[in-house]
């Protein structure tokens, strides 16, 4: 990432001597779905990837030719858009407004955002998005309004790194949630499908559940894959890359 990607606008002596900039998470799985995904792009030039980890952790990446350009989280994982427990972005005021109206400890509200806030702290449902959605089916306003912010996050960090990529080529959906829900994908897509003029078979997304799929059709102007995640491989083949020498 460049540095107006990574570095948070705070005192400049703070960033240089406690380092303290984005470093993002779920390295390993953007990395294989990069890898995975540019199969759909052969013959494509500058290739220009949206990687959406959704699951109980979530993350987004902008990736061009193979590299990170941008990734939501920050510091540390509870950055970017909201997850199972987590908050993701916010005004950081509210921070410093919760601990004085609850007189709870700063380290007590920062594990409150860690552990008891996203899906299972909004909904009142729990931090499993199953649970939520069984929630929204019943009609459970907290659980339809955590349901209705989530896909609105991601939503909005399609488009964000669809200006910083200068376009996109694909769009991958990995992950707990992004594999095997087919509901979160078609609303995600639906939020974004007349500004980037995507378009997926629903039908086909409909059926599938934890395996690799090209769910665009032939119109839609990016194309949109479902690509389960492996970062158990890549870990390996780190490991490996450091105990030989090519």
């Amino acid at each position: 990432m460049e540095p107006q990607d990574y570095v948070f606008p705070i005192p400049y002596e703070l960033t240089e001597k406690y380092d303290i900039r984005r470093y993002g998470a779920h390295g390993t799985s953007h990395n294989y779905l990069a890898i995975e995904g540019e199969k759909y792009l052969k013959d494509t030039e500058g290739k220009r990837i949206i990687s959406c980890h959704i699951g109980s952790g979530a993350s987004i990446t902008a990736i061009k030719d193979g590299k990170c350009v941008a990734t939501s989280m920050g510091l540390t994982p509870l950055g970017g858009i909201m997850m199972g427990t987590r908050t993701g972005d916010m005004d950081p005021s509210v921070f410093n407004y919760v601990v004085k109206v609850t007189g709870k400890s700063a380290e007590e509200v920062y594990q409150m955002f860690n552990k008891e806030s996203g899906f299972k702290g909004m909904s009142t449902v729990g931090p499993d998005s199953r649970d939520v959605l069984a929630a929204v089916d019943a009609g459970n306003e907290h659980a339809i309004l955590t349901n209705k912010l989530f896909i609105r996050r991601i939503a909005d960090f399609i488009g964000q790194y669809y200006v910083r990529l200068g376009g996109a080529d694909l769009i991958i959906f990995s992950a707990g949630i992004g594999e095997n829900e087919p509901r979160t994908r078609k609303e995600v897509v639906d939020q974004i499908k007349d500004a980037l003029h995507v378009e997926i078979d629903e039908a086909l997304n409909s059926t599938i559940h934890g395996k690799e799929c090209l769910i665009s059709t032939p119109n839609s102007k990016i194309k949109v894959a479902v690509i389960p995640t492996d970062e158990e491989v890549m870990i390996a083949r780190d490991a490996y890359k450091m105990c030989v020498k090519e």
